[in-house]
């Protein structure tokens, strides 16, 4: 007589064994798995991106707002600093019977109250002296004359120049020395 064979039973596969037994063997699950992993990122990337897009918007225009005011307001200081000369023209005018003496000593004030408004605002004299070296950044030659001097030096100075910074406002108008 034969004897059946018997075969040890094998115990059976947990529940999380058949999931993954189950996930292993489905590449559409993985793929939709993957999928819906990957449309979330888009979505947290692509509102990302627009929340970033305002922040620049926003940063421009802040720019743009203040270059504005920057603009419209450039002068108030260098204003501010000219109305002390604009009273003193004012109070010498509405002085009756002034002498000679009295205008030329509120002039010279006016004078020294306007050059300190200028300095403050750093618009800073050209005045070349006799025999400084000719800059055309700095000085423009109205005539060229022989003169026992050095070529290409200032002569003299026919009309004061101005710079603002480090920007020429009108050069310095000059009499230059010939070349020999």
């Amino acid at each position: 007589m034969s004897e059946p064979t018997h075969t040890p039973a094998s115990p059976a596969p947990s529940e999380e064994e058949l999931v993954a037994a189950q996930a292993a063997t489905d590449p559409l699950a993985d793929a939709q798995a993957e999928l819906a992993n990957l449309k979330a990122q888009n979505a947290d990337l692509a509102d990302q991106y627009l929340r970033a897009q305002a922040d620049v918007q926003n940063a421009r225009r802040r720019a743009d707002d203040e270059i504005a005011k920057a603009r419209k307001f450039a002068v108030e200081g260098f204003a501010d600093s000219l109305l002390p000369v604009l009273d003193s023209l004012e109070a010498g005018l509405a002085i009756p019977n002034v002498t000679t003496e009295q205008i030329r000593e509120g002039s010279q004030a006016t004078l020294r109250q306007l050059k300190s408004a200028l300095e403050r605002n750093k618009v800073v004299a050209i005045d070349p002296h006799a025999g400084t070296r000719f800059d055309p950044h700095h000085h423009q030659a109205i005539s060229v004359v022989p003169a026992e001097q050095e070529a290409n030096t200032v002569v003299s100075v026919l009309q004061k120049g101005y710079q603002i910074a480090d920007r020429v406002l009108r050069p310095a108008l000059v009499t230059v020395t010939a070349p020999k």
